[in-house]
């Protein structure tokens, strides 16, 4: 499938970030500051999922409170219509939106939805009942808003930048995963395995959110928008016709110029529509809608519930989890070695439909398996799912102007959560045969 041509190639694009930032600093700019961008995506991925990670993470406490309503699998079917439908309208409008404060409103949701856990927790005396449990899945609707709000809008944001970016902020959102598994080992060591003790850790985990979503807030408002790469490439992206990115300049101090009339600079304004994009990235798109039906489809209902149990005992869960969370952050990584990254669009293609194997084994696995077995096919489910997800989302992008940049990293995310819907869905099929 053809692409539109390189921004390299786009007359007078050169020129113009020459007049701002002079021949040599052209140079400079594309480099200064760029190991504080990949840390930074890291902590902005980091924020994106720390707060539903933290609710799937202590499903324990649900599963305690909340016994007949099936907790971790309700969770994730809340969350995933909101998140779905946010990023579908925002990714229809993408070239309208003014991407600061769509991020920074998800930011703030964030914060809001971790700190209402807490509130709700405290206003309920940790009882149980179907009031809480409603008010648990509102906050997760409201999780999932907050990541439409982010997800597609730092995906988007990022794609026009570096490649080692959107690698590091999905790095971080795997990463989030990780830390939420370790610190369960931790509270669940440290507490007692009781009501209290699981109440304890759930607090624990509600103000680590809160903090991780506040820094959020105030490194994206404060501090990204002023690194000099981070300002070069959105003035690029400006250069190219990009409206999205107008507040972000202002923010790091560059008043952005308007964009030249069609009929003086045509290039600048022309690009290819959503559904050109869609079409010259359809394998792509395909690629991450499977990649996450078949993550979601085992991970965490299939983990938590139907494995069965075995010498671990009540640790057996939290160990898959970690194992799954894990192997994802480390895979999310291995793109970084040139020579064992996916590249070609038919091999991705062909690694992402070889997956689907795994089905097969996970369900022979908990039928005859025992947990070692188990403990591998998790880590190798997490492994592919964070190395093929970085793989299309740093591929993709290459080769097109800004502006189209943006709209192919929001088109991206929702066949990414997409997948993740419809993943999450298919998990009640594991359910067949075994009544409610």
């Amino acid at each position: 499938m053809a692409r539109s041509s390189s921004y390299s190639l786009i007359p007078g694009h050169q020129s113009e970030l020459s007049m701002a930032y002079g021949d040599e600093g052209i140079g400079a700019a594309k480099t200064q500051g760029k190991y504080w961008g990949i840390f930074i995506c890291w902590l902005l991925g980091n924020g994106c999922l720390f707060g539903f990670n933290g609710m799937l993470t202590i499903e324990d406490y649900y599963t305690y409170l909340f016994p007949k309503y099936h907790p971790t699998r309700i969770i994730t079917l809340t969350y995933q219509p909101f998140v779905l439908a946010t990023t579908a309208i925002f990714t229809y409008n993408e070239a309208k939106v003014n991407t600061r404060m769509r991020n920074l409103a998800g930011y703030v949701l964030f914060f809001l939805s971790s700190f209402g856990v807490i509130i709700l927790d405290v206003l309920s005396s940790g009882g149980s009942g179907i009031g809480p449990f409603i008010g648990v899945c509102i906050i997760a609707a409201a999780l999932g808003v907050a990541d439409g709000h982010v997800q597609g809008g730092m995906t988007g944001d990022l794609s026009l930048m570096c490649p080692e970016f959107v690698q590091s902020f999905f790095a971080g959102i795997a990463a989030s995963g990780a830390i939420t598994s370790a610190l369960r080992f931790f509270t669940k060591a440290v507490f007692e395995n009781s009501r209290d003790g699981l109440r304890k850790g759930a607090m624990l985990f509600s103000s680590i959110s809160c903090f991780f979503a506040l820094l959020c807030v105030l490194l994206y408002a404060f501090v990204f928008p002023k690194l000099p790469i981070v300002k070069f490439y959105r003035s690029r992206a400006a250069s190219e016709g990009s409206l999205t990115v107008t507040a972000d300049l202002a923010a790091g101090g560059i008043k952005s110029q308007p964009i030249p009339l069609a009929e003086e600079a045509p290039v600048h304004t022309e690009r290819l529509s959503n559904k050109q994009l869609l079409y010259q990235n359809m394998d792509y798109a395909l690629d991450v809608f499977l990649i996450y039906i078949l993550t979601l489809s085992i991970f965490p209902g299939f983990l938590a519930e139907d494995t069965g149990s075995h010498s671990l005992g009540s640790w057996y869960v939290l160990v898959l989890i970690a194992s799954f969370n894990v192997s994802d952050l480390v895979g999310r990584y291995l793109p970084l070695i040139e020579q064992i990254k996916l590249t070609s669009r038919k091999g991705l293609l062909i690694a992402v439909v070889s997956r689907f194997l795994l089905i097969l084994a996970f369900y022979f696995t908990a039928k005859y398996g025992d947990q070692g077995w188990m403990i591998m096919l998790t880590a190798l489910l997490g492994l592919s799912n964070g190395h093929l997800t970085v793989c299309v989302l740093t591929e993709a992008p290459k080769g097109y102007k800004g502006p189209e940049q943006n709209a192919l990293g929001n088109l991206l995310v929702l066949f990414l959560l997409s997948g993740i819907f419809v993943g999450a869905v298919s998990d009640w099929l594991w359910l067949i045969g075994k009544g409610w």
